[in-house]
Order: structure tokens, then C-alpha cells, then sequence
């Protein structure tokens, strides 16, 4: 691989309206908000990343103000100037500050595209490199739809028929106490073939178990992170007391961290976030275990512009990728997206990964201005809180 020398990098905090509120135990999301950075190289390549914090401290710790501090004051300073003849270089870069993993993802993901774009080579190609020869790209992901909380079963059902009608494959319900069994119960009558899971966003403690007991005879693919969010010890009691696998998301944010797991027996499914993890190279090193352990693996999404959006199906569409991911077309989202040309929703619930260099898709800065505008505007926070 060509080097590339990290001349400058700027950051871009954004908020971006959505097409429609996404409701979670955890409340309602007014804006996709995050922090987009702009790498720029010697050769004047550009490379872009995203970090996909929430406005306030809800899917974890970090916010976007927090992601702008760490990156701007300690993360970038340990990029600038520095040659770098491959991305996985970048964590250790980054040693010196611990956590803060969403900030440092999308730092290393600006790498990782201006040094696939630097080599001419797709995003999927550059991740597939450091894996064995038969984990190349299928240049494609396979994937379903998330689906909030509504305001009534039926309102629910309509959705989940627009849904399938678009042609999803993979349904997924967002859950909380007092909307879950009832819920699942009407879904799987109206629908008894359709893939369906169920995503609790830890809402749930060990002593709800008789409760999600329930749904174990609805044939479910799984039930996502029903305990704490940082819990591995008590999901390995939760879990032989369930037939529905259990799939983690956020208490896994290390390659340690599912080897505990799987040591414990924690989980039977893997939600890998990279933005969780802190990037795409521990998710390597994540995607390794998996192949290993036989473990189903899927891609889960906060939300991302083209951006983020882009390189994770460039993930997705490595083969160890086993079950459908949180990756929906465009349209779901955002009207327009910060990006060129947008992602569409093709046959058998797929959709393509893009084949030219980098994220292989172009930001339109015009777009990216007006989004950083809107967040320095007082109207998102008050939305909000």
C-alpha cells in the first residue's frame, strides 16, 4: 500500500433531519446528529469519516461536545503530519486516550478511506486484505428494517406492512416493559412467517426473565441487549433460561469484551457496531472471533449519513456477515443525505456496496455546510430537551 502523510483534518458537527422520529426505550431521536471529519493528505486526496454520537449522553457516554473535544484537542494532533501505510496503525496512535471510542472511529474511518482512495481501492477491498483469501467481498449487504415505538399495535402493523412492501426482509421491533409480548404476539399472528426480532435497548433486568420467557414460542431470531448496557455477567444467567438467542450490541465494545462473552455464554448472536468499538480495525479483529467461534454476525447502524453508511456496507458485505444488518436505503432516513448517488433498496432485501475507491460515494459539501449550520443553531437542542 502507498502511504499517505496526514496533512489536515477538519471537523464538521452536524444535525440532519429525518424522514421519520425514531422512538426507543431510551426516547425519541428529533435529529441524526454526529461529527464528520475531513482528512485531507499531502497528495490533496480526501478522505471522510464519520462518528455518530447523540446529542445527549443515551446510547453511551459520549455526546457530540464530547467527541469534538477529544478529536480536536488530542486525537487529531496524533494524526497530523504522520505517515501512515496502513489504517490499523491508527489505534495506536490513539493509545495515550482511553475510551472514547465513536470520536477515534471516525478519525481512523477518514484513514481508512484516504488510503483505500490513495491505492485505488474500494473500502470493501481494503477491509477484505487483511482477512483470509475466501473472505472477499459478496458486494452486497444483506439487511432489514428497524422499526420504533408506535403509538398503538395497529399503527405498528401498518408500518410493518409498508416495510415488507418495500422489500424488507428482516423486521425489527423496538421494545420496552408494557410494549413486548403483546406486541410480538400480534405481529406473529398477523405475520407467522416473516423474520422478526425483537430489540429491548436494555431496558430489562434479570428479574423481567419469566417475562421474556414469553416470546420464546414466537420463533424469533433473536432479542437484542434486553439487560444493562454495559452487562455481560448477568446476560450469561438470562441466557440458558431463554430458547431465543440473545444477541449483545452495546456491553460488547472490545474484541476482549466478546471473548468474555462467549467464554461466559453471554450471547448466541453478534451485533458489531463499529462506531461502538472504535473502529473498523478491532472490528477486524472482532470479525476474526466470529469466524472462529461460528458465531452469526450482523452490522448494526446509529443512524449514519451516506458517509458512515457507505463504509459499513463495505463491512457488511464481507461473508462472515451472516445475518441481515441495520443498513437501510437512503430514503428511510434522510431527504437529501450529505451524499452522492444515495443507497437503494434492491432484490432479496440487499443492498449493493459500492465498488469505486474509498466509501466510493461523493459528499456534497453544500450539504454538509447547511447540516453543520443547523447544529449550531439553538432550534436542536430545544427539539430535543
Amino acid at each position: 500500500m502507498k502511504p499517505i502523510i496526514v496533512r489536515s483534518i477538519k471537523l464538521y458537527p452536524i444535525a440532519m433531519s429525518l424522514v421519520e422520529t425514531l422512538k426507543t426505550s431510551s426516547g425519541d431521536e428529533p435529529f441524526k446528529t454526529g461529527v464528520v471529519a475531513r482528512l485531507e493528505t499531502d497528495d490533496s486526496v480526501v478522505g471522510w469519516g464519520e462518528a455518530s454520537p447523540e446529542i445527549a449522553p443515551g446510547y453511551n457516554y459520549e455526546t457530540v461536545g464530547t467527541a469534538l473535544h477529544i478529536m480536536s484537542e488530542f486525537l487529531i494532533p496524533a494524526l497530523l503530519g504522520k505517515t501512515i501505510t496502513s489504517a490499523t496503525e491508527v489505534p495506536s496512535l490513539f493509545s495515550r486516550v482511553r475510551g472514547h471510542h465513536m470520536a477515534k472511529h471516525g478519525l481512523e474511518a477518514a484513514v481508512w478511506d484516504a488510503l483505500a482512495k490513495t491505492n485505488g481501492v474500494s473500502l470493501a477491498q481494503a477491509f477484505a486484505a487483511y482477512l483470509p483469501a475466501d473472505h472477499q467481498s459478496r458486494g452486497y449487504a444483506n439487511v432489514g428494517v428497524s422499526i420504533g415505538i408506535k403509538p398503538t399495535i395497529e399503527e405498528t402493523l401498518e408500518v410493518i406492512e409498508k416495510r415488507l412492501g418495500q422489500g424488507y426482509g428482516r423486521i425489527k421491533l423496538k421494545i420496552e416493559p408494557g410494549w413486548d409480548v403483546e406486541l410480538a404476539r400480534a405481529v406473529r399472528k398477523v405475520y407467522p412467517n416473516i423474520v422478526l426480532m425483537l430489540d429491548a435497548n436494555s431496558a430489562y433486568t434479570l428479574a423481567d426473565a419469566d417475562r421474556l420467557k414469553q416470546v420464546d414460542d414466537l420463533n424469533l431470531l433473536m432479542i437484542e441487549q434486553p439487560l444493562g448496557h454495559d452487562d455481560i455477567y448477568e446476560h450469561s444467567k438470562l441466557q440458558p433460561q431463554l430458547k431465543t438467542a440473545i444477541c449483545l450490541d452495546e456491553s460488547i465494545c472490545s474484541a476482549d469484551d466478546l471473548r468474555l462473552a462467549l467464554d461466559l455464554g453471554a450471547c448466541r448472536i453478534l451485533n458489531l457496531k463499529p462506531a461502538r468499538v472504535s473502529g473498523y480495525t478491532e472490528s477486524l479483529e472482532i470479525y476474526k472471533i466470529c469466524v472462529a467461534h461460528n458465531l452469526p454476525l450482523w452490522i448494526g447502524g446509529l443512524m449514519e449519513t451516506g458517509i458512515g453508511r457507505a463504509a459499513n456496507l463495505a463491512f457488511a458485505s464481507l461473508p462472515a456477515v451472516t445475518l441481515p444488518c441495520d443498513i437501510s436505503a437512503t430514503d428511510r432516513y434522510f431527504d437529501p443525505d450529505l451524499t452522492e448517488p444515495p443507497f437503494f433498496l434492491g432484490a432479496n432485501s440487499r443492498i449493493a456496496a459500492p465498488t469505486a475507491p474509498g466509501i466510493g460515494v461523493e459528499v456534497v459539501e453544500e450539504r454538509l455546510e447547511a447540516a453543520a449550520q443547523r447544529w449550531t443553531s439553538e432550534q436542536v437542542y430545544k427539539n430535543y430537551f
